[in-house]
């Protein structure tokens, strides 16, 4: 029996799918979703991916043209049928195949980014050298011994003072290499291998590798690798080193070995095997651990990851941008980990992105490209892995309530059942009972969403159209969507209430013919630089 959850995993994949395609990801993008007390992994995705039913297939449409053309190269010249031409056609074959086969979670490194940050937030609170009323002063770069250059912050302008938790919501890199000089070489380097970060996670799987570190004495002569250490660059680390690690600062510092085999059980039901989730060890403690999540719980509700919010769930979490060092094409990877409740966690997700387009139109941060998706994952899975929404009282107003069939009672009847439920209420026609209603009875759609009761007249079997609401505030998309005989269901960064979001993603695409009444889902979130 493994950890695998097929509902999760199915919405991770189209989720990561959906984000390369969108932002034309040159190096495709990984997901993986945790149990953050027993690091039972309950989805872990790549893209490019391919069929398990047909793995022979190259699928992903850039892999098979470059494919393509390499063979073209390859097998110039050469004459089919001879084993000189079959040789050079199986290595080009060969090659694709392993790239499009290869799980990217556990077989590529890159350099994370701010989404390490949280491991020096927990290091330095755990020794006792930062607590949530320490402050940053940040001028938009700093100088580090034996570095001739200043190290910005992403606000080069600067954040001025902060306190902790708002430094860490800013991702301020300024601030975070100051917690890595307190800290020092010596105990940071004890720290990641505390972390787990200097070998393999010990996952159940094959062709698992592991990242790349400074040596242990080369690293304590050296300051400058520390300061870009604490913020996350010049080492490498798999995705799921990286998500170990963070697990392990917020859910009371315990260091699990991730796995994908639950149990083992023979033809006789006999238990051969059953996965031992002891801790390894523990890293910080329970009272650093709940400071780390109340500063990351800040990151998603007023920093970097708000457009990582959703309704209804309190998320924690940490955007992501790494250069690649030495990198000449400037290639980056976007990233965000984020976790759910924020306190009292069961799951943690983190999402990749291996170089997007720069000309999408949407600024390049992981917290601007890879947060709404994740947003939309985590909405989607917590009702599965049994974690149920908590709505404010703002938040109630727009919650799904399933709408009541009322066809055959009077008018009165009808719009007092309606209205109860918090529905708005129109009628078409003059009769005095309700023959038909859009939305029909037992359809799911937010508690605030006008429904229609037709009093003998006859509903209009003319399909809608979607207009396009991408990048409207929410009053706007909800206008035109009601305009256009549709209902609007928010999702994503805040409440519909709120004019400082705009309409980043919806469900159905604009132009498509739906019936009136439709759901349309509206993810919104911040636009504009929001840099990590």
């Amino acid at each position: 029996m493994t950890t695998i959850d097929v509902s999760v995993q199915s919405c991770l994949e189209k989720g990561i799918e959906s984000m390369v395609d969108k932002f034309g990801a040159k190096h495709g993008g990984t997901g993986i979703v945790m149990d953050v007390n027993t690091g039972g992994i309950l989805a872990m995705a790549s893209y490019p991916t391919f069929d398990l039913n047909d793995p022979f297939t190259v699928y992903d449409k850039k892999l098979a043209a470059q494919m393509n053309t390499d063979l073209s190269s390859a097998l110039a010249g050469l004459t089919e049928g001879t084993d000189e031409y079959t040789a050079a056609r199986n290595k080009v074959v060969s090659a694709a195949l392993g790239e499009q086969w290869r799980n990217r979670c556990i077989s590529d490194t890159y350099e994370p980014g701010s989404t390490f940050k949280p491991i020096t937030l927990a290091t330095a609170l755990e020794e006792g050298l930062v607590n949530l009323n320490t402050t940053f002063t940040c001028t938009g770069s700093i100088r580090v011994p034996g570095w001739s250059k200043p190290i910005y912050c992403s606000k080069h302008s600067g954040h001025g003072l902060q306190t902790l938790m708002v430094a860490t919501g800013n991702s301020c890199n300024p601030a975070f290499i100051t917690m890595g000089l307190k800290i020092g070489t010596e105990k940071y380097y004890q720290y990641l291998k505390s972390f787990g970060l200097m070998e393999k996670t010990g996952i159940d799987e094959i062709s698992e590798t592991t990242g790349m570190f400074a040596g242990e004495k080369d690293f304590n002569s050296n300051v400058v690798s520390l300061a870009s250490y604490a913020f996350g660059q010049t080492f490498t680390v798999t995705p799921l080193e990286v998500i170990r690690a963070q697990a392990a600062t917020i859910n009371g510092g315990y260091l699990r070995t991730p796995y994908l085999v639950e149990q083992v059980v023979d033809d006789q039901g006999n238990i051969k095997y059953q996965h031992d989730s002891t801790p390894i060890r523990q890293v910080v403690s329970e009272e650093t651990s709940a400071t780390v999540r109340q500063c990351l719980e800040y990151v998603v509700a007023s920093g970097t990851g708000r457009n990582g919010q959703v309704v209804g769930y309190r998320i924690g979490g940490k955007t992501g941008t790494a250069d690649k060092t030495g990198n000449p094409d400037k290639e980056v990877v976007v990233s965000f980990m984020c976790f759910a409740p924020a306190d009292d966690p069961k799951v943690i997700m983190l999402i990749t992105m291996d170089t997007p387009s720069r000309n999408t139109g949407v600024y390049v941060s992981g917290g601007n490209m890879v947060a709404p998706t994740a947003s939309t994952v985590m909405g989607e899975i917590l009702p599965y892995v049994g974690v149920e929404p908590d709505y404010t009282a703002e938040q109630m107003v727009g919650a799904d309530v399933t709408v009541p069939n009322v066809v055959g009672e009077t008018a009165e009847a009808a719009k007092k059942k309606i209205t109860d439920l918090g529905f708005a209420c129109r009628t078409v026609g003059n009769g005095e009972t309700v023959t038909d209603q859009t939305p029909l009875g037992g359809a799911i759609i937010p508690g605030s969403a006008t429904i229609i009761l037709y009093l003998g007249e006859e509903k209009p079997n003319t399909p809608c159209t979607v207009p396009n609401v991408v990048g409207m505030t929410a009053a706007q998309a909800n206008t035109a969507l009601t305009n256009a005989g549709l209902i609007m269901k928010v999702s994503g960064a805040t409440s519909a209430s709120s004019g400082n979001v705009f309409a980043l993603n919806q469900s159905a695409a604009a132009g498509t013919e739906v019936s009136a009444g439709t759901v349309v889902t509206v993810q919104l979130g911040a636009q504009g630089k929001t840099a990590d």
